[in-house]
Order: structure tokens, then C-alpha cells, then sequence
């Protein structure tokens, strides 16, 4: 059997297996959740368990020794075990950020740290992993709220023609996550026309959101979890600001440094992407980086034209799809 677990109210429930992947309304709250073997469940549960403890074990020793806990070597600044990813500042520390600064000083690069990028204690992470992992459902709900803002319209409208009933679920479920977070004003559904009426929010940080921001946000989230499922140590920036020795300005979506690793770069791209393609091979060869390290992440890109674009520039195309899989051949 599956299983599923609110991460609102922690219910817990199995699930058909044939679910699996598939984003449900939680029984209980109707929080977006989605359906996980029960086997890949229980062993993330069981690595986070073991890390904890081992965490515990090395304070009792260190404490028993009379001495201090050592302190995570400079490039394992990461937050320590049992913080909530999800739902933490501590990765907008000087500290955590230090080593992605020293490797890109080793470069002759300075960076320019944009450290609430990483405050992962709004709700950007969390409405972006969902949208990440059920984009080609929920991609209309984006594209009608940025028109609407763009246009300047006051609200927008979600219509159910044509919609299995389970999507229209998980359509009217994501709807009301975006207004319990205030990504949206309203979201009243009616039921004679068929569709659900959103209030657009204006707010700059709910516009950038739906422009593009989102892809930072869930390929960031991607990253930390890839590595913690690991047990990996990690820096991480978003928005960081590179000065080349030539006095060039770039600025890097992603970047995450697991372990004194060469760091992984990663540019997002929501809309049009090809333009750009030129800027990033030329950088990636500058920091000396191989062609998997520099990854654009392409919103919706078709896995054919990702593998061929990966042979054609030597440098690493995925979409929100396979950025965990690609991830999962660099770490």
C-alpha cells in the first residue's frame, strides 16, 4: 500500500498504490498532500531518525568528555539535524553562507548574498513544491493569475469544463492553499458556472512569485532535500550576485555547495530559455565547473529536447521533472 501524511495536521493515511505520486486533498483539512510508496516513507523517516540519534550520541560523548561540541567544519554549514527545511532562518546566517563565498573567492569572484532569499519561514516553499510536482495540472491556475496581474485585472477565473472530478479536486484544493497562505485574495467557487473565481493578490512578492519565482523556490527546496535525504552537510544561497575579475555582474538563481563539493548552479527559467543558453556555457567554463554542475531548469521542458540539449551544449537541461534525478547522478 501507499501512503500519505499531512504536513498540516499530520494525518496519516494509506493509499491505494496506484496513487502513488498523485497530489490528494488530506481527508481531514484538505491540505494538497502527496502519496508516497510506503517503503520510500518509512526510510526517510527511519534516515532522519538514525541522524538525530547519531547527533545525540555525539553530544553525550562531547558533553561526557568535558568538552564543547565540535563545531561542522567550514564547509558543512548547514542547519543542524531535526530543523524543519521547510520552515526555518537559519540558513540566512553568515555562517551558512560563508563557504559558497570562500569558493567563489578561490575563483577571483566576489558574491553578493541576498540572505532572506533562503528564509524558508513564509509559505513560497511550500506553495512551490506543490506547483513543482503537479505543474502540467496547475500550470493554468499560474498562467491565469500572472495575466490578471499583468493586466492589471482585480481577479481571474479557474474553469472546470472538460475536468475529471479528481482534478478538480486537487484544482479547488491548491486554490484554497493559495488563499489560506494569501497568495490570493479570495477563492470562491461556483458551482452553476463551473469554475472558481480568485481575487489576484498585487503585492511585488506574490507577483515575482508567479512570474517565474516559484521554479527558484521549489528547485531550491529540491536541492536541501536531495541532501538531507543523504545525510549531506550543505551551503546554499538563492539570488546570490557574482562580480567576475572582469568586472561582469551575473546573477545565479540556485546555488548549493554539499560537503566541499564543486557547487551546483542552477539557472530557472518559467518562459523563454534559449537566449540564455550562451551566458551560461561561457560561465560555467570561466569557474572551471563541469557541464552537469550548471544545470537550467526549464518549467515544463519535454525530456527528449532536455537530453539533446544536454549532448548539444555539454552543460545539464532538466525540467522541475528530472531536476532530482539529475541531482541524484551529481551527489
Amino acid at each position: 500500500m501507499a501512503i500519505i501524511r499531512c504536513n498540516k495536521c499530520t494525518h496519516l493515511q494509506e493509499q491505494a498504490d496506484s496513487e502513488i505520486g498523485v497530489t490528494l486533498a488530506c481527508p481531514r483539512c484538505g491540505n494538497p498532500t502527496q502519496v508516497y510508496p510506503t517503503i520510500f516513507f518509512v526510510t526517510r523517516l527511519l534516515e532522519k531518525y538514525f541522524t538525530a540519534q547519531r547527533e545525540v550520541i555525539r553530544l553525550t560523548t562531547a558533553a561526557t568528555a568535558g568538552a564543547a561540541p565540535q563545531a561542522k567544519p567550514a564547509d558543512s554549514a548547514g542547519p543542524a539535524a531535526g530543523v524543519d527545511l521547510s520552515n526555518t532562518d537559519r540558513m540566512t546566517s553568515n555562517e551558512q553562507h560563508q563557504p559558497i563565498a570562500d569558493w567563489f573567492g578561490r575563483k577571483q569572484v566576489s558574491v553578493q548574498i541576498a540572505a532572506g532569499a533562503v528564509d524558508t519561514s513564509g509559505f513560497f516553499d511550500e506553495v512551490a513544491t506543490l506547483i513543482g510536482r503537479n505543474l502540467p495540472l496547475l500550470k493554468e491556475v499560474l498562467d491565469r493569475i500572472r495575466w490578471a496581474q499583468q493586466k492589471g485585472y482585480a481577479s481571474t477565473v479557474i474553469p472546470f469544463d472538460g475536468k475529471s472530478p479528481a482534478d478538480v479536486q486537487s484544482l479547488t484544493s491548491f486554490c484554497r492553499q493559495l488563499y489560506e497562505y494569501s497568495f490570493v485574495a479570495k477563492a470562491i467557487p461556483n458551482r452553476q458556472k463551473n469554475n472558481l473565481l480568485l481575487a489576484v493578490q498585487t503585492a511585488p512578492a506574490v507577483r515575482h512569485f508567479f512570474n517565474g519565482e516559484w521554479l527558484e523556490w521549489f528547485a531550491l527546496m529540491t536541492c536541501l532535500e536531495h541532501a538531507t535525504a543523504r545525510g549531506k552537510q550543505f551551503s546554499c544561497a538563492r539570488k546570490l550576485g557574482l562580480t567576475l575579475a572582469d568586472g561582469e555582474q551575473l546573477e545565479i538563481d540556485v546555488v548549493v555547495l554539499i560537503e566541499g563539493r564543486p557547487p551546483i548552479l542552477i539557472e530557472c527559467k518559467s518562459g523563454e530559455y534559449r537566449q540564455d543558453i550562451d551566458k551560461y556555457v561561457g560561465l560555467r567554463k570561466r569557474l572551471g565547473l563541469s557541464g552537469t554542475n550548471l544545470i537550467l531548469c526549464v518549467a515544463g521542458l519535454e525530456d527528449e529536447i532536455a537530453k539533446g540539449l544536454t549532448a548539444m551544449w555539454n552543460q545539464g537541461f532538466v525540467s522541475e521533472r528530472g531536476l532530482l534525478q539529475h541531482l541524484g547522478r551529481l551527489v
